[in-house]
Formats: structure tokens, C-alpha cells, sequence
């Protein structure tokens, strides 16, 4: 399910791409909805990709907390990016980022 959305994902960029579209929105909505889940994606300016797998019968979430969940979460990456002493494509291990991810998941759940 996560590859699939990936390839809308791509999709998505590449006729941004083409079109005179605002590049600041770097929020790309609902990827791939299942009977399940719904599967919503977002990619940085820097083509980093994020994707948020939410249980269908969550109702409550809508699309503008969806967004504001992944600006968050984007915030806290560049935190973690800007940090002199990571080094890019290491695990992430910052505890600061991982307590704001937990509580996204406990908001959602």
C-alpha cells in the first residue's frame, strides 16, 4: 500500500513539474484510499517524502489537521537536519523528534 502511494507520489511531483503550480504546497493530500486506511503523502522542498497511513474509520481527522500533522513534522526533520552533528543518512535518534512523533500518534489515536 505504501509503494503504490509512493508511485502517486511521484506522479503527483512530476506534473507539478509540468505546471505552474504553487511550489510553497508541498502538502499532496489523499495518495491512496483503501477500505482500511487512507493513505496521505507530503514531500519537502528538498524531494524528501513523507507518507501518513490513517485507519478509515478515524473520521475526526480532516484534511487541514492532515496537513498541519505533516508541517510539523517537517519542522521537526529540518530541526533534526540542521543539527551539526548528524550526519545525513544516519537513523534519526533525537529524542526531541521522537516524542513529537508519539504524540502526533496518540492525537490521531
Amino acid at each position: 500500500m505504501v509503494h503504490t502511494s509512493l508511485d502517486v507520489v511521484d506522479e503527483k511531483i512530476s506534473a507539478m513539474g509540468k505546471a505552474l503550480v504553487d511550489q510553497r504546497e508541498l502538502y499532496l493530500g489523499l495518495l491512496y484510499p483503501t477500505e482500511d486506511y487512507k493513505v496521505y503523502g507530503y514531500v519537502t522542498n528538498s524531494k524528501v517524502k513523507f507518507v501518513m497511513v490513517v485507519d478509515s474509520s478515524n473520521t475526526a481527522l480532516r484534511d487541514n489537521e492532515i496537513r498541519s500533522m505533516f508541517r510539523k513534522l517537517h519542522n521537526s526533520y529540518t530541526d533534526v537536519m540542521c543539527n551539526p552533528f548528524y550526519n545525513p543518512g544516519d537513523r534519526i535518534q533525537s529524542r526531541a523528534f521522537d516524542n513529537m512523533v508519539t504524540s502526533m500518534m496518540i492525537q490521531v489515536c
